[in-house]
């Protein structure tokens, strides 16, 4: 049934994280910090990653995409977020709400599956490693990113076109900082069933499909390292995924959590504190993360600022 015609509701207002003085300007500033900085760690890892020619490599182009769609995600919620924390009503326009829901399923979708070509890329490094440069090819490479992009897509037309197909008459105030799915379709003057229902199975199926790419890569991984005869053959085979095994732990982890609890459990509250983690955070300590665990990163920085500080010395 088309409901678009049954919809009244022009705007929504946020409930926020906290109508405490002293707790806001704690959180402001702490998630402005958050913010520049997975902007620069982010925006720095692309330009580090496009300007030095020994990063051109399928892994490190995977990199620079998941580096995108990481500033991408972030600047869809955090900027709102800062911008409403000293204000009374905390409004976004009906449009406005589809927006922000559409793309930021766009991007958490495709950073799922874009982890999932990175874990193929690292099984063919790794487990067949005289084949990887035929195998690994640019051609492939654009597919692997490319489809991670179509599924997000996917995934945002069909939740928001359903969700927002719903009527909405009132209430308006939404118990979250932004529009997540869950908390704007429980606002709806209609059964939910049916979007929720949708909301599992395609979050399961696209979360199956890409945990299992992951899942079998790293179990192919593990056993080629173990053949490996030497230890320190076997430290550098694991250390050249440890970063990549590292960010999909922290992200599986939490969308698990928060979409895969069990019902008696859910809580918007308690929701709303973890998607500050995964809205905020994660996008702020993947660059860090690959920065910080990656010699070849560390290294290509070292050269940037080498060459920075002779130009300037000339």
């Amino acid at each position: 049934m088309d409901y678009g015609n049954q919809t009244l509701v022009t705007e929504f207002f946020f409930v926020g994280l906290t109508n405490l003085f002293e707790y806001q300007v704690l959180l402001f500033l702490t998630f402005l910090l958050v913010y520049l900085v997975t902007l620069l760690g982010n925006l720095g890892m692309i330009t580090l990653i496009w300007m030095d020619s020994r990063l051109q490599t399928p892994m490190y182009f995977f990199l620079s995409h998941l580096s995108f769609v990481d500033a991408c995600s972030s600047s869809i919620i955090v900027p709102k977020m800062l911008t409403d924390t000293f204000v009374e009503k905390k409004v976004i326009s009906f449009s406005g709400c589809a927006a922000q829901l559409s793309f930021f399923s766009q991007f958490v979708v495709t950073e799922c599956f874009l982890l999932a070509s990175m874990a193929y890329d690292r099984y063919m490094a790794i487990c067949k490693p005289l084949l990887y440069a035929f195998i690994m090819s640019q051609c492939v490479c654009v597919q692997l990113v490319a489809g991670p992009y179509a599924m997000g897509l996917i995934s945002a037309v069909t939740h928001t076109t359903f969700a927002f197909r719903l009527p909405y008459c009132g209430p308006k105030i939404i118990n979250h900082f932004f529009c997540d799915l869950l908390p704007v379709i429980s606002l709806a003057c209609a059964d939910t069933q049916v979007n929720k229902l949708l909301l599992f199975a395609l979050a399961g199926a696209l979360g199956v499909l890409s945990g299992v790419t992951i899942l079998v890569s790293y179990i192919r991984i593990v056993v080629a390292i173990l053949r490996i005869r030497s230890a320190d053959g076997r430290r550098k085979a694991f250390s050249t995924c440890s970063s990549h095994l590292t960010a999909v732990s922290i992200l599986y982890g939490t969308l698990f959590f928060i979409y895969v609890r069990p019902g008696s459990s859910f809580s918007l509250d308690i929701n709303k504190v973890i998607s500050l983690f995964y809205t905020a955070v994660i996008p702020m300590l993947n660059p860090l993360i690959y920065s910080l665990r990656n010699k070849e990163v560390k290294d290509s920085f070292r050269r940037m600022l080498e060459r920075k500080k002779l130009r300037i010395g000339r």
